[in-house]
């Protein structure tokens, strides 16, 4: 099955087809759910994330990672509406926790 064309990086997140933000997430690296299609895991670097489609925004999780001391970091919650392009979107989530 081809991979659905993306809007330009500009484009707020809600004029993007479901099909077009599953596979953004997917070239972003996340990984669906097995038997929860709106939540995706996503690994990079030092930190992963879960990401969730909700109705009316993104919700991603940032999961403790390791710093450069070896000590452990925090967790972080954020909610970023549909609203917001894609390219915003995708800076916030891989600037990581």
């Amino acid at each position: 099955m081809p991979m659905p064309s993306l809007p330009p990086a500009q484009t707020p997140l809600y004029n993007h087809p479901l099909p077009a933000i599953e596979a953004w997430l997917a070239v972003l690296g996340a990984v669906q759910q097995p038997g929860r299609p709106c939540l995706w895991r996503l690994r990079h670097g030092g930190w992963s994330a879960d990401l969730e489609l909700g109705v009316e925004e993104v919700t991603v999780v940032w999961q403790p990672g390791r710093a450069s001391d070896g000590s452990a970091t925090a967790s972080a919650r954020r909610q970023f509406p549909y609203g917001l392009s894609r390219a915003d979107v995708e800076a916030a989530i891989l600037a990581g926790p």
